[in-house]
């Protein structure tokens, strides 16, 4: 069992300036009692070299709008470490961007291990109707850091369009 003391929930309220159509989003923190987004539980670790950090994140179902919930999204403050994930449960992607622009991703499902480079920052994205639960590993010292993250944005986004994920 992971210290309770090092989870982490986000609401759709913590999820301000993220998503493309703001609007919706207050309508969903309104109607539906400001819904939990994401949580992680984390190890209890130190944050020091030579330590390896792990944590499961569980990324909970639905839209904002017609846009796939998802994290924040982060680089690391050390930032030439990598991450892995390995997907346990659900359906999702996991977007990737580097500070010049570049954006890639990769499909999240049951048993998928999907490697985040050093110098990427990296978001999960649920396009299924239950929780996307993930492990992921990461150096103790690599830190994190939401850099542009919030004031830019990912070059893409996932929406669903005609009953189909679409990157856009």
């Amino acid at each position: 069992m992971l210290d309770p003391h090092a989870q982490i929930v986000r609401r759709a309220s913590d999820m301000r300036g993220y998503y493309a159509d703001e609007q919706a989003l207050e309508q969903l923190i309104t109607a539906h009692d400001d819904p939990i987004h994401y949580e992680t539980f984390e190890s209890p670790v130190p944050e020091e070299y030579g330590q390896v950090k792990f944590c499961i994140s569980r990324l909970y179902p639905g839209k904002v709008g017609d846009e796939y919930f998802m994290t924040k999204g982060h680089y690391h403050a050390v930032v030439e470490t990598g991450e892995a994930y390995l997907g346990l449960r659900g359906q999702g992607l996991m977007l990737m961007k580097t500070a010049e622009g570049a954006c890639q991703w990769e499909a999240f499902a049951p048993g998928k291990l999907i490697y985040v480079p050093p110098y990427w920052a990296h978001r999960s994205v649920n396009t299924g109707d239950e929780p996307l639960i993930s492990l992921c590993l990461y150096p103790g010292d690599a830190g994190h850091s939401y850099g542009d993250i919030k004031s830019e944005g990912f070059p893409r986004r996932v929406f669903q369009r005609n009953g189909q994920v679409v990157v856009s």
